[in-house]
């Protein structure tokens, strides 16, 4: 086979490539222990800044929401100056609200479950205690507690605590450190987001000169759109999921109140606020006021799991599809793929950026896979037209 120059030239490349690939794989195989240390210290090292970067993308929502509509059409130079200011304070103070009313409904409603579990124990504790000395249940504990040997359990317990008596010391030191360093870094990550939230236009327009300048134009370009797909989709994900969570938790509440079912505007703000977390997020909510429930009355918590389960499937038909719809577009089959590879790799915060990371990979290659249909197509065309000439001139 003939080959130009420029020919053997594209094809060196891509065995020199190839080649430097199967090295690289090789070589992470042979040290992936190394590795694997590697990025958890590079993850701890910038843990501050990455979650001052996720803090930063979820206040954008409602930041550029304000943004937009504050002023719009101002000419006053002061106006548009303090509009982002003005934005910023406004979000800040509607996500607090909300956590403070979410607190403010939750924890008496907690204090009075274990205030409740407390006297129950109370009770049985009394019941015990005044219990018929003659009875089968008194001589069974009677002959229980004979058999046991408390001056060995004492002395037993007496020895383990001289043993692990400076290690624990040790573990809570480094339990109190850890949460120092915990609150320290959330301080940072607040002030990052900050930084980030008010100087994004900035930002922006720096890495994208940056993008362009260090990599190859095509790639470039297609990155950056990337970038503004994947802002999109988190965007539309986190602005349809709260709508989808308020009305769920409204629901659920409302439910509960026609229901005369306890605790009916503290699970539904708990319901509301873990149907953040898509799909499984609600189940949480559900499993803690159950439970909250079956300390006062266990009919009722059996009503509730009857109604919960009727809501989600409403709710899963007919309003989750209507909320959500095109806002993420990803079919509901990569939504719980999404949310079950996020959970397993970050816990929580991965169930909640699983979801519009997998919608941008979706929508990336399905514009992908539709210009690549349109250009087969279109190298298919002159062809066709060449064979309509020829069966016209052969006529």
């Amino acid at each position: 086979m003939d080959f130009n120059s420029t020919k053997m030239k594209r094809l060196a490349k891509w065995i020199i490539c190839i080649a430097a690939a199967c090295i690289l794989i090789y070589l992470a195989v042979a040290n992936i222990n190394v590795i694997g240390r590697s990025i958890a210290w590079v993850y701890r090292l910038l843990s501050p800044l990455i979650l001052g970067f996720a803090f930063a993308l979820i206040l954008n929502v409602p930041m550029g929401f304000f943004e937009r509509i504050l002023w719009k059409n101002a000419k006053n130079r002061f106006l548009i100056s303090i509009r982002r200011v003005v934005a910023f304070v406004i979000s800040v103070v509607i996500i607090l609200g909300i956590l403070t009313g979410i607190v403010w409904l939750i924890i008496p409603e907690l204090i009075d479950a274990f205030t409740v579990i407390g006297k129950g124990a109370i009770e049985l504790a009394e019941e015990l205690a005044n219990i018929d000395k003659d009875s089968e249940l008194y001589m069974f504990f009677d002959g229980l507690m004979v058999d046991i040997d408390w001056n060995s359990m004492i002395e037993s317990i007496q020895k383990w605590l001289e043993r692990s008596g400076s290690g624990m010391v040790n573990t809570a030191v480094t339990k109190v450190t850890t949460l120092l360093g915990g609150i320290f870094d959330f301080f940072i990550a607040i002030i990052f987001a900050v930084y980030i939230l008010f100087s994004k236009k900035t930002l922006k327009r720096q890495f994208g000169r940056m993008i362009r300048a260090w990599l190859p134009e095509t790639f470039a370009e297609w990155f950056i759109h990337a970038c503004s797909v994947a802002s999109g989709s988190f965007r539309s994900f986190v602005s349809g999921q709260t709508i989808e969570a308020l009305i769920l938790g409204t629901l659920c509440m409302l439910g509960m109140f026609i229901l005369r079912i306890p605790y009916a505007p503290m699970v539904g703000a708990l319901v509301g606020i873990t149907a953040l977390i898509p799909v499984v997020g609600a189940f949480i909510g559900v499993g803690v006021g159950a439970f909250m429930i079956l300390t006062v009355d266990p009919l009722k918590a059996l009503i509730f799991l009857i109604f919960i389960i009727v809501l989600q499937q409403i709710e899963g038909n007919l309003i989750y599809p209507k909320v959500m719809g095109s806002r993420v577009n990803l079919p509901a089959m990569w939504i719980l793929a999404a949310v079950t590879v996020g959970g397993a790799l970050a816990g929580p915060v991965g169930m909640l950026l699983g979801v519009p990371c997998v919608s941008t990979a979706y929508v990336l290659i399905r514009e992908a896979t539709q210009k690549r249909e349109e250009k087969k197509k279109a190298d298919e065309l002159p062809e066709e037209e060449n064979e309509t000439i020829n069966d016209k001139e052969q006529v």
